[in-house]
């Protein structure tokens, strides 16, 4: 069962919360607290009645006014929160595919881990506020059996419900031949199966695929593949075993090292706080022995530390 850790108010009086956000910003300084305690506990449709409510009340963009008064990496995320989950994500990766080289980590992170719905309409969101569709932006962008990968998820049509366990050891002993079972890799078949059947149909491919070599299909990717394919579809074999574990070490990854990936960090917490960070929290404590609230004090900082925490402690 998916936990997430923002639900929509209940009761919530959104002209009332726009009156909030223009004291917050009217007159001398900015009372980040006001509008933190706000927008983090509001779900993305009551955000959306909140900016129609403050420029009813008011005859002003509630998105202006908040790109007027706030700065930085806090402006960044609460502007991630004031756009409808779709086109925020395809606009993260236009961002990814955007200038000089290109952010693989990113178009994975949202391409190969989300169900056929959510994709739709995250391409139709792109479609509509690019004039271009996805699949041509990253056919342009990638290539190879990476491109192909993406683009397979694309399709947005992945069998989500069917089951039949009779296929399974079929399927395993196909993987299997596609891979470790010869030499060089077919990476088309790999592409195949990963991307048309259903998550519960593929766990008992894989369940059988250990009986088979004796090593998880994960091993046999990590060692028949390479780059970025190799990042795809660890991700998509990742989400299929356990999404918020995968998710649990992209937001560690995130903080690792020196300095911060802000933005993955904020894409990231923003994306799932809906869906399912309970979930994410819990196997973010069973990876890393603390809890991600703790790592996210110990690696932001100011207003930016607040919104965050706001949003993943619910």
């Amino acid at each position: 069962m998916e936990i997430p850790t923002v639900n929509p108010l209940a009761h919530c009086d959104p002209s009332s919360d726009a009156s909030v956000l223009r004291k917050a910003m009217k007159g001398f300084g900015t009372d980040e607290a006001a509008i933190i305690g706000v927008l983090s506990h509001r779900s993305s449709d009551q955000r959306q009645q909140i900016l129609l409510k403050y420029q009813q009340g008011y005859g002003r963009d509630l998105v202006k006014d908040l790109k007027s008064e706030l700065s930085g990496k806090f402006e960044e995320a609460i502007l991630a929160l004031m756009t409808p989950l779709p086109l925020y994500l395809a606009q993260e990766l236009h961002h990814a595919m955007q200038g000089i080289g290109t952010n693989e980590r990113t178009l994975v992170e949202i391409l190969c881990t989300r169900d056929n719905q959510s994709l739709m309409a995250i391409k139709n969101a792109y479609h509509h506020h690019y004039r271009k569709k996805l699949e041509d932006d990253l056919r342009g962008d990638t290539s190879g059996d990476f491109r192909r990968l993406l683009i397979s998820m694309c399709a947005c049509s992945r069998d989500e419900t069917n089951c039949d366990p009779a296929l399974a050891p079929n399927l395993a002993q196909q993987l299997y031949k596609a891979g470790v079972g010869k030499v060089g890799t077919d990476e088309a078949e790999f592409n195949r199966i990963l991307s048309t059947y259903s998550y519960p149909m593929l766990r008992l491919v894989f369940d059988e695929y250990k009986k088979i070599k004796g090593k998880s299909f994960g091993d046999a990717l990590d060692s028949e593949l390479s780059g970025d394919l190799k990042l795809g579809m660890m991700a998509v074999y990742d989400c299929i075993q356990n999404r918020a574990a995968y998710f649990a070490k992209e937001l560690h990854d995130s903080m690792a090292g020196m300095g911060t990936r802000d933005r993955a960090l904020i894409r990231l917490v923003v994306s799932r706080c809906e869906i399912d960070m309970g979930n994410i929290k819990q196997e973010y404590h069973k990876m890393y022995s603390k809890s991600l609230e703790h790592a996210i004090k110990n690696d932001t900082s100011g207003d930016l530390k607040k919104l965050l925490i706001g949003m993943v402690e619910g």
